[in-house]
């Protein structure tokens, strides 16, 4: 199937929401009907796709004869809507948090755990941006070698809070180059010419929001309970592409740097970039607007014979967010499951 579909975008007018449309038409993703929807204030907006001038409608219950939904406009949305979407016969892929550890719902990245789909009861959830572009560079390696252990540091991008964390930075830039007093509103602190080490809010046990999400996530992504995951999440001066480092151990002590660069060039949605001396490695000003996960500086611990460590770059609009729920859209369609 393909043609006929009619694809709802909830959170149109968004960062996400834009690049999601972006994306659906670079990919030349099939259907007849598309419907663009979005909050109270946003609606009445003017879009155009391919070619054609959609009016954003305000996001309500009426998703009647809509076959895919894609939610990206804030997890209260999703959870008033999609189950409103899912019993009128839509399947939701959502982008938010509101699903993700619901142990009913799949958490999927396609190149990872695609056959999860087929146990979707009408919500699929989409990952956390900065979760899915690990494990789809971990989840080739996990294959050949096993996994017992993964560190990661996150060097996170604005654009993950949104179009006004955007326009914060760059207002903020302006004013400290004008020697001019900053006043935080979208983040906590300022971020120009700063690094924040928070990502969400604060739980109990000292990590945030953001960092469990990580963890937890990748446990499940991977259908590995047991596996030990610990993440820090900063926030960075950069308004696209998320970069982390991140050590792994994996089960074997076999594994050679070349053994684990000839896994991933080869790894579908990788993209190894790893030549030291030429100084090449990923960066996320180049990742911006590329739907692959970019990987290089792998190199062996100094103690541990299992231990490697490595630099991941994505686009987090792209595989991080719009990317990967069209490539569910996709999945779903190849899968024959809409």
């Amino acid at each position: 199937m393909g043609r006929g579909l009619h694809v709802a975008v909830v959170g149109a007018t968004g960062a996400v929401g834009q690049q999601m449309l972006k994306t659906l038409a670079d990919r030349d993703f099939e259907m007849d009907t598309l419907t663009l929807l979005s909050s109270k204030r946003s609606a009445g907006t003017k879009v155009t796709f391919r070619g054609q001038e959609y009016t954003v409608q305000e996001a309500t219950e009426s998703f009647e004869g809509v076959n895919i939904a894609l939610f990206s406009a804030g997890g209260n949305v999703s959870k008033a809507l999609a189950p409103e979407a899912v019993k009128r016969g839509a399947i939701v892929v959502d982008n938010t948090s509101a699903f993700r550890m619901d142990e009913n719902i799949p958490l999927v990245v396609p190149e990872v755990n695609e056959k999860d789909l087929h146990d979707h009861q009408g919500i699929i959830a989409n990952p956390n941006c900065s979760t899915i572009q690990m494990v789809a560079a971990l989840e080739p390696l996990r294959q050949a070698y096993g996994m017992k252990k993964v560190i990661v540091s996150t060097y996170q991008a604005v654009s993950g809070a949104g179009h006004e964390a955007i326009d914060e930075l760059y207002s903020q830039s302006q004013a400290v180059l004008n020697k001019e007093d900053v006043t935080p509103e979208v983040m906590p602190y300022q971020i120009a010419f700063n690094a924040i080490p928070q990502i969400d809010k604060f739980q109990d046990n000292g990590y945030t929001f953001e960092e469990m999400k990580m963890i937890n996530e990748t446990k499940k992504i991977m259908h590995m309970p047991e596996l030990e995951v610990a993440a820090t999440c900063v926030r960075l001066p950069i308004e696209t592409g998320h970069s982390e480092s991140v050590y792994v151990e994996l089960e074997s002590n076999d594994a050679t740097v070349e053994d684990l660069k000839s896994i991933l060039k080869d790894a579908p949605g990788i993209t190894l970039q790893d030549d030291p001396s030429q100084q090449i490695y990923p960066m996320p000003a180049d990742a911006v607007g590329k739907n692959d996960v970019f990987v290089g500086r792998i190199r062996k611990d100094l103690d541990r014979p299992n231990g490697f460590h490595m630099w991941i770059v994505s686009d987090n609009l792209l595989k991080g967010a719009a990317w990967n729920s069209v490539q569910i859209a996709e999945s779903l369609k190849a899968l024959k499951l809409v």
